[in-house]
């Protein structure tokens, strides 16, 4: 089994910045994907940003140029730091790997940002 543990989150103010982190233990491959979703209330599940081992990126739309995502593999860790927030940035975010075609998740971490 795979285990994330996330931490970071909380309150902010709009215009401000926070930084959510995730380190994943267990059986873990060498090569996997590693990412953020959130979910608001009333809302789906939806991806705000991920990343591969070999560093290669993927965005919401609603988040680029103001969300950046990060890796440090050999700690097995993944970090997002988000700027320039929102209100409609309030959700539960969600840590995720992905691996042999299964995903694993964090117990999600409350952010709200306050107008």
């Amino acid at each position: 089994q795979v285990h994330l543990a996330e931490s970071g989150g909380g309150l902010v103010q709009a215009g401000g910045s926070l930084r959510v982190s995730c380190a994943a233990s267990g059986s873990l491959e060498r090569f996997n994907n590693m990412g953020w979703y959130r979910q608001a209330p009333g809302k789906q599940r939806e991806l705000v940003a991920a990343m591969t081992t070999g560093a290669i990126t993927n965005y919401a739309e609603s988040v680029k140029g103001r969300f950046t995502i990060s890796r440090e593999n050999a700690k097995n860790a993944v970090y997002l730091q988000m700027t320039k927030m929102k209100p409609e940035d309030t959700a539960i975010y969600y840590c995720n790997l992905q691996q042999r075609g299964r995903d694993f998740w964090g117990q999600g971490t409350q952010v709200t940002v306050s107008s």
